[in-house]
């Protein structure tokens, strides 16, 4: 028995029907990953009002968690509805007046239902709450026995397992050992016939250790001493004719053996080991008391005969380091498979990080967005199953960034990922207020990624998150391959290959119409991918650092370059920053008197990439920048004017997801809405659209 699907209406940020929330569980993990606010934790309440939790805390209804619309208008009733699949032959007996069939097969449906009472919020009942069976509420009332047996396992955030796993009242453990199974097993303790031997006393039960334990203790000489001289020297002298006192020094005892087991296990408490004493000490921190805490729930999940398995998890990273988080995800991924004597546990989780989002299986994690939310499951996603595959071996954990993410800006290279968000910065647009992700993919798989964020189904809505794809032309002038030395002239066999690696415009046609329709066709190929929330920006001619210096920046991305071939010569003292600039300067003006067109000099400097690392040079250029705008040389407006417009356009759409207007109620609202210079090829298409 698992938990499959969950339905909210007027609880909290969900409103009622198409404004509510229909959500979907895997059987093992599913874990609910999204920008703070967009409910992953209201998810997780409405789960506990409807199935109630096994530890003591009491979850109240507050008057804020009824939802209030748009116009201010707070709603009367909340309604949740939880689903359990995959019941067994014993749970369909064991819930069978409360379980609905379809189809011949056997589902339990848990409706809660909370109605304000008119009136002041301050009396004493201020709200009706009903749980009942049925889809639509209408079986019966569902009893305390049945709910017990569907309470869920809850670790909330910023938990304090040291605590949870200290001695004390109804303390957490003693909760948990209650429940083992033959936690009572063993034998009674009898004063008549104490245990002779050490395997005597092992065969009592834990209640019968604690009174053998009490009858030792009383029989203890200082015990008894204190006892006779409390009774002898005080209480005698005091008690009257008739009515005598005495004393008994004893541990606490309960009435019946629940009671003295209970006792018995509210003092124990749960330690991990020093390693090297092998003694229990408090040189643990947080994050190993929470694994351990977690470890001990799902013990007893795993171990229990009945109920619902189910485990609930705020923020399983709280407290623990990258490589422990990747450690336990694997161990909750192993939890939620039987084995070893063990059951499988369903465990839901939300969570804010990279690193157990990139270990999780994508078809497993439910994006939460806008009060919606968007299963990544094989069949709701514009994913194939080959994407899935290839996803599963390269999502790491910078690319995770994606789902929590107001924006994206998804890129193929170092260069870019380096230079964006400073560009961005320079215009404006800063991508860290903004909410902004730079997902380096590396020169693969682009368009996979992108697909992530597009749904099958768009009548159940879409994701909106802005998607920007930035990437490269990859067509050459006519003049570059000469300069960059792939042929010798205009006679070298190579032009004739269809096989070569590298295109020039004159590939696509003899005369300018063709070339000008063939290079179009190659820009609308790059962008067949596009739709709903995603957008790819095509490089204007080339590939950046060529598109770059052709929109005017030529000087400065020649001598970013420079400087990233002589990086070492600065390192080892060889040569100073300023030296090289003024060597560059000299170069580059060599290359403006040796080209007479801005293909050739542009190609030329782009030729200094061949031994120039990228991701060197796109530092040194946003110094460059930098320095120009310290200078006053440079402002925004100046800088809008001498980078391509695609990279603007791009900055300017994946931006817009933190500001969207309230009437853009969906993807296709924010791409009609962005605003792009109709000169640019970028804004000729979007007014194709």
């Amino acid at each position: 028995m698992y938990l499959s699907a969950l339905k909210i209406e007027n609880f909290r940020q969900f409103g009622l029907a198409g404004h509510g929330l229909e959500i979907s569980f895997n059987e093992g993990v599913t874990a609910l990953v999204g920008e703070n606010d967009a409910g992953k934790t209201a998810v997780i309440d409405a789960i506990r009002y409807v199935l109630q939790t096994r530890d003591a805390e009491y979850l109240k209804l507050q008057l804020e968690d009824f939802h209030i619309d748009d116009a201010g208008v707070q709603a009367d009733a909340i309604t949740l509805v939880c689903t359990l699949d995959g019941l067994s032959k014993a749970e369909l007996g064991a819930f069978a007046e409360y379980v609905t069939y379809k189809n011949k097969v056997g589902r339990l449906h848990i409706y809660w239902s909370a109605k304000r009472v008119l009136g002041s919020s301050l009396t004493r009942r201020w709200v009706d709450i009903s749980v009942r069976s049925g889809e639509k509420g209408e079986g019966l009332s569902l009893d305390a026995g049945v709910r017990q047996l569907l309470a869920t396992a809850y670790l909330k955030p910023l938990r304090d397992a040291e605590r949870e796993m200290s001695p004390g009242r109804n303390s957490r453990l003693s909760q948990v050992l209650s429940s083992f199974p033959n936690i009572d097993a063993g034998k009674d303790f009898d004063t008549a016939a104490p245990p002779a031997t050490t395997l005597d006393a092992e065969a009592l039960s834990v209640a019968g250790m604690g009174d053998y334990m009490r009858h030792l203790v009383n029989k203890h000489s200082a015990i008894v001493s204190a006892e006779q001289a409390i009774n002898v020297n005080y209480l005698a002298p005091l008690s009257l004719a008739g009515q005598p006192l005495t004393s008994r020094i004893s541990f606490g005892e309960g009435g019946t053996e629940s009671a003295r087991l209970k006792q018995i296990l509210e003092r124990l408490e749960l330690g991990l080991l020093d390693h090297a004493s092998g003694e229990s000490r408090g040189i643990y921190g947080l994050g190993s008391n929470n694994v351990l805490f977690m470890a001990c729930e799902l013990l007893l999940l795993g171990k229990e005969p009945d109920g619902l398995p189910l485990l609930l998890v705020e923020e399983p990273e709280a407290h623990l380091h990258p490589q422990r988080q990747l450690q336990l995800m694997e161990f909750l991924e192993k939890a939620a498979k039987s084995g070893e004597g063990l059951r499988p546990v369903q465990v839901i989780l939300t969570t804010h990080s990279p690193n157990l989002s990139s270990k999780i299986p994508i078809q497993n994690l439910v994006m939460m967005q806008r009060g919606q939310a968007f299963s990544l499951a094989e069949d709701q996603t514009c994913l194939g199953a080959d994407d899935y595959r290839f996803l599963s071996r390269f999502l790491d954990v910078t690319k995770a960034g994606l789902f929590f993410a107001k924006g994206l800006l998804v890129v193929e290279g170092d260069a870019e990922a380096i230079l964006l968000p400073a560009l961005a910065r320079r215009l404006g647009k800063d991508l860290t207020k903004h909410g902004v992700s730079v997902i380096n993919v590396g020169g693969v798989g682009l368009r996979r990624y992108s697909k992530i964020m597009q749904r099958r189904d768009i009548s159940k809505g879409e994701i909106e998150i802005p998607t920007a794809c930035i990437t490269d032309m990859d067509v050459m002038p006519d003049c570059a391959p000469e300069i960059l030395g792939l042929v010798k002239g205009a006679a070298d066999p190579k032009w004739a290959k269809t096989d070569r690696r590298w295109k020039a415009i004159c590939d696509f046609g003899v005369t300018s119409a063709d070339q000008e329709a063939g290079l179009e066709e190659h820009r609308k190929k790059r962008m067949e991918s596009d739709g709903q929330c995603v957008r790819t920006y095509v490089a204007d001619h080339w590939t950046l650092e060529y598109d770059l210096a052709y929109a005017g920046l030529a000087r400065e991305v020649h001598a970013a370059a420079y400087l990233a071939i002589n990086e070492e010569k600065i390192d080892q003292g060889k040569a100073t920053k300023a030296t090289l600039l003024g060597a560059a300067d000299g170069a580059f003006k060599v290359i403006e008197a040796t080209h007479s067109s801005k293909e050739a000099r542009c190609s030329a400097i782009y030729k200094l990439f061949k031994r120039a690392s990228k991701s060197i040079a796109a530092q040194h250029l946003i110094d460059l920048i930098d320095e120009r705008f310290v200078a006053g040389t440079l402002d925004v407006t100046g800088l809008r004017g001498l980078l391509p417009k695609y990279v603007i356009h791009a900055i300017e759409y994946a931006t817009r997801g933190s500001a969207i207007p309230a009437a853009a109620s969906t993807a296709s609202a924010i791409i009609a809405s962005v605003v792009t210079d109709p000169e640019s090829p970028a804004g000729v298409e979007e007014r194709k659209e």
